[in-house]
């Protein structure tokens, strides 16, 4: 039985909306698409049950938005039926190309406004929908996830508010640290890793890629992704090594403690292909630190894959970087809003997730468990059997 005949076997939790804030239109459309040809093609005997009233439609996107007051202040408005519905909500917090209005001046929206904008969707609600379930690609706030001296807990903060307004699961990705998930015990946080769709994009991308530990080797970035790459490594039979960080905690350079230098642990890499794994690029900055390093080792091609990237510098020291030799390949999701220079780059490749998002969502609307999906173990040594390359794989 395919998972999609699974699925139908069991009776939605309630009729499916989606809700995509401003900013996350382009994946939430995506995620419609798929949504709506598997349930216009899907063929069981229990759909023309009551049960399944309203289960085909052609789109699954509810009308809702965040108008604007000229003060910069706003309302969530929500303009069709909710009541009895199984919600889920897509925000990307990071969409910075979007802006308002504040007394005439112009403003980017912050990922303050953005979560903003989704407590008031939440609100607009009004307790009327069946469970609401909030997807946040990014974790907002997700960095600020410990106390360290006296400082707020951001992260924890926002995700208690969320369970308080009624929200029942938040699904996000590649958490910075997963353990923030201790601030709302008795309540569903999911952290997914794009593990699968990395290695299928860069199987199709990169047709001379060798997956095994004569030409491939896994590099951790910092401490902090250890998990991470050893995931990586044990899935592929990969070897891996890590960098660590030695940072001036005698000074603060815009909020925190500067690099001094990139320290390596692990073992010879000199002719392989590399693989840095990490949850996000931000400036850069440490990424290129890395590849320089790595270089300098005589290390082959450096493919970079991080879930988010952010790109706060811009471009210039990546397009740099990749005319001097220093990367091969850039890969990032589609789980945050990526730049129409970005998508031009010839370094850099795509990995779309929407597919992903939408099988989930379907999943979940069922009431079935995604404990398959977010273990991607056997798909991996489907997809390496695919293109020949298993021989290597972790038994």
């Amino acid at each position: 039985m395919s998972k999609h005949d699974k699925i139908v076997e069991t009776i939605p939790v309630g009729p499916l909306g989606i809700i995509a804030l401003e900013g996350c239109n382009s994946l939430g459309n995506k995620v419609n698409d798929y949504l709506a040809g598997w349930r216009n093609t899907r063929e069981s005997e229990h759909k023309g049950t009551i049960a399944f009233s309203g289960y085909q439609k052609e789109s699954y996107l509810l009308n809702a938005s965040c108008p604007r007051f000229g003060t910069g202040e706003a309302k969530g408005m929500i303009k069709e039926s909710v009541r009895g519905s199984d919600l889920y909500l897509l925000v990307d917090v990071t969409n910075y190309s979007l802006t308002y209005s504040v007394c005439g001046q112009t403003n980017h929206m912050s990922p303050d406004d953005h979560y903003q904008d989704l407590k008031r969707i939440i609100a607009a609600v009004g307790g009327k929908a069946r469970r609401i379930t909030v997807i946040m690609p990014y974790l907002y706030e997700g960095r600020q996830h410990r106390r360290t001296s006296r400082e707020s807990l951001d992260c924890a903060l926002a995700l208690q508010e969320l369970t308080h307004m009624g929200v029942e699961s938040i699904i996000t990705f590649d958490a910075h640290d997963p353990r923030v998930q201790n601030a709302i015990p008795l309540k569903s946080l999911e952290t997914v890793a794009p593990t699968y769709q990395f290695i299928k994009a860069m199987l199709k991308k990169v047709p001379d890629i060798k997956f095994d530990c004569d030409h491939m080797m896994v590099i951790s970035p910092d401490e902090g992704g250890m998990s991470r790459a050893v995931y990586y490594a044990n899935v592929l039979g990969l070897d891996m090594g890590m960098f660590y960080k030695r940072r001036d905690y005698t000074r603060i350079v815009n909020g925190r403690n500067p690099i001094v230098a990139h320290e390596f642990l692990g073992s010879d890499i000199e002719g392989k292909d590399i693989l840095i794994i990490d949850d996000m690029i931000s400036s850069g900055e440490s990424i290129l630190d890395v590849a320089t390093e790595l270089k300098r080792r005589k290390a082959n091609r450096i493919f970079v894959a991080a879930t988010f990237g952010l790109f706060t510098n811009g471009f210039d020291k990546l397009d740099e970087a990749y005319e001097k030799g220093l990367i091969y390949r850039l890969l990032t999701t589609n789980l945050t809003y990526q730049t129409p220079e970005l998508l031009t780059k010839p370094y850099y490749i795509n990995v779309d997730m929407s597919k992903y998002i939408a099988l989930i969502i379907d999943t979940l609307n069922h009431d079935n468990s995604i404990s398959g999906l977010l273990n991607p173990v056997e798909r991996i040594h489907d997809i390496l059997s695919e293109y020949g390359q298993d021989g290597n794989k972790a038994k």
